[in-house]
């Protein structure tokens, strides 16, 4: 599985949430704005119509007069007009005043000779040729006021064309030539009339509620739509957020599961395998994908499913040491946990197994026994050493007195000979036991190392010649210096050299090569020709006194084995029978005074404990 994950993108753009609304106010602005616009179009229209109608009106009142005059009408006439002119549907009233607002015709006949305005709000309506228009109160028979459309200009009976006027004061004058003057005043005083005509705006209302109301309706539907957008924004985004942080919680669950240093298996409700970390790949033998989806009565050992059904009968398991069978015939140890999952309603929702590899822990556990017994051991040799030396000495005196008392070649002398020799081989072992056991104290220089093997071969080069024994060493000229102990490492390397000349007799290959390990390490094998280790007596060739020769101490491979861990590095070996024998050393370049400390300190303290 990818040790990468990257973030899957939700339904929505990766826009801020600042754009949509924002997006979202603008566009209720912009709708906002036509509305009120169409809305003020509608009351423009009905505007227009009424002030049409009033200058149809007004035009017609003025052609009827003009008519009149014609036909000489008398004010009666001209009253009469006007009110039958007022007699159609929506018109309020039509008015005639002079220019102090006095009426001086009007639909309502008892208005006339009142004042329909005051001097001050005539000059108010600024009155010119132009028909103007203004809503103004009106208080009809049951005096209620409402309002009323109202279009005014001067009245002008007269001003249809200049010819036509003309031709109309030329008739006066030849009808009436002693009248005339006096027709003249009368005219310029049509002139200055006002005429007003009032619509009723029930109709204009009627349209502007009605805009207003759909307005209001429209925007409330559109106002919904807006916070519906808005919610249906929010919980988008919310949605995808949650989304996100839960892949984010899947990739970082994935990778820390991925990631564990023991294997982890999950199960679901059926008792299928939904879940197979890397680390259980590694130490199952099998691939995820070959596993998931798998019933565990199927995919793992009857021992496993038992552990599940104790599970779930009692508490669960808890480190219970098995040994998983591989594909490839061979066991490994391993400590297993067994437990249900449950949620918060306490459904079952499948099992976890949790297992690790016990190889390394019981390696250490091995190792710690071996320590053990090297403390024990330790013990032992002081003892020995300080009980047995001093007979010994003894022993070893009076056998060279009797070696020298005895004839030359007596069998006498030969025994005291053999008493001698046996004294020091005692004296030998006892010396090799306690430097075992003993800390010891380590003189760290810089070595080349490839001089020191070369040094160290040819203290046995002699011995091997003489077994027709080839002596293989392959330098590397680019090794950098070592801190090492030069003596205590020869010391190392002697005894396997003896140890691969003793395990090839004769005609064979003694094989040495010396390279860097990375950029920290330095790496030694030694390989030999012979006939190799029987896999029995693989797993204890390092224990003290284990040995297949019959003149052996079983301390050579001991001491070798602390010689290494002392210079803070480790020695494997593999073998196979008539194939030979491979011993690799690596130790670090470099030298650690604290490891030393940490080393010499625990090896005090397992001295006290024994």
């Amino acid at each position: 599985m990818s040790k990468e994950f990257k973030r899957k993108s939700g339904f929505l753009p990766a826009f801020p949430a600042w754009f949509f609304i924002g997006s979202v106010v603008i566009l209720i602005g912009i709708i906002i704005t036509m509305t009120i616009k169409d809305l003020n179009r509608g009351r423009e229209i009905e505007i227009q119509t009424l002030l049409e109608k009033s200058t149809v009106l007004i035009r017609s009142f003025e052609s009827g007069t003009r008519t009149g005059m014609s036909l000489r009408w008398r004010h009666e006439q001209r009253q009469t007009l006007l009110e039958e002119m007022a007699y159609q549907p929506g018109i309020l009233y039509l008015a005639v005043t002079d220019t102090s607002g006095k009426v001086l015709a009007h639909s309502d006949p008892e208005r006339v000779g009142t004042q329909l305005y005051t001097q001050k709000e005539m000059d108010a309506l600024k009155v010119n040729s132009t028909e103007q228009w203004r809503i103004a109160p009106f208080v009809d028979e049951q005096n209620k006021t409402q309002n009323a459309f109202e279009v005014y200009r001067f009245f002008k009976p007269l001003k249809r064309g200049n010819g036509h006027r003309t031709h109309m004061m030329n008739m006066r004058r030849d009808r009436n030539p002693e009248g005339y003057s006096g027709n003249n005043t009368s005219v310029q005083d049509e002139e200055q009339n006002v005429i007003f005509t009032a619509f009723d705006t029930s109709a204009l209302d009627a349209v502007r509620e009605k805009d207003i109301r759909n307005t209001i309706i429209f925007l409330s539907i559109l106002l919904l739509l807006a916070l519906a957008s808005l919610l249906a924004l929010f919980w988008a985004r919310r949605y995808q957020r949650s989304s996100q942080q839960l892949q984010d919680s899947k990739a970082f669950s994935t990778e820390i599961i991925n990631n564990l240093p023991i294997g982890l298996i999950t199960t679901n409700e059926q008792r299928q395998i939904r879940v197979v970390n890397q680390a259980a790949e590694n130490m199952l033998g099998s691939r995820a994908s070959q596993l998931f989806g798998q019933p565990i009565q199927q995919a793992l050992p009857a021992e496993w499913n038992q552990l599940v059904e104790s599970s779930h009968r009692q508490h669960p398991v808890v480190e219970r040491e098995i040994d998983y069978p591989l594909a490839n015939g061979q066991t490994i140890p391993l400590s297993i946990s067994v437990a249900k999952i449950v949620n918060d309603d306490g459904h079952f929702l499948g099992n976890v197994f949790i297992f690790k590899d016990m190889r390394e822990v019981r390696q250490l556990q091995e190792e710690v026994r071996r320590k053990e017994k090297l403390a024990a051991i330790g013990n032992l040799a002081a003892g020995v050493a300080h009980e047995i030396r001093n007979p010994l000495s003894s022993i070893k005196g009076f056998a060279k007195y009797f070696e020298g008392r005895s004839a030359q070649g007596s069998e006498e002398q030969e025994l005291a000979k053999v008493m001698a020799k046996e004294v020091d081989r005692l004296n030998r072992v006892i010396t090799e036991l306690l430097g075992l056991v003993r800390p010891t104290d380590l003189r760290i220089q810089q070595v080349d190392v490839n001089a020191l093997i070369e040094h160290s071969l040819h203290l046995i080069r002699q011995d091997a010649e003489s077994k027709n024994i080839v002596i293989d060493f392959h330098a590397d000229n680019d090794l950098p210096p070592a801190e090492i102990d030069p003596d205590r490492f020869t010391q190392a390397l002697l005894n396997l050299y003896l140890n691969a000349i003793q395990a090839i007799g004769s005609n064979g290959t003694l094989t040495v090569s010396a390279k860097s390990a990375g950029d920290n390490d330095l790496h030694i094998s030694i390989k030999d020709s012979g006939k190799g280790i029987k896999p029995d007596d693989l797993a204890n060739i390092f224990n003290p006194y284990f040995t297949t020769k019959a003149s052996g101490t079983g301390l050579g491979l001991t001491v070798v084995q602390k010689v290494i861990e002392e210079h803070q590095g480790k020695i494997t070996v593999h073998s196979h029978p008539q194939s030979g024998t491979d011993f690799n050393m690596t130790i670090p370049l470099r030298y650690s005074t604290q490891h030393l400390f940490d080393r010499q300190t625990q090896e005090a303290s397992d001295h006290d404990k024994a």
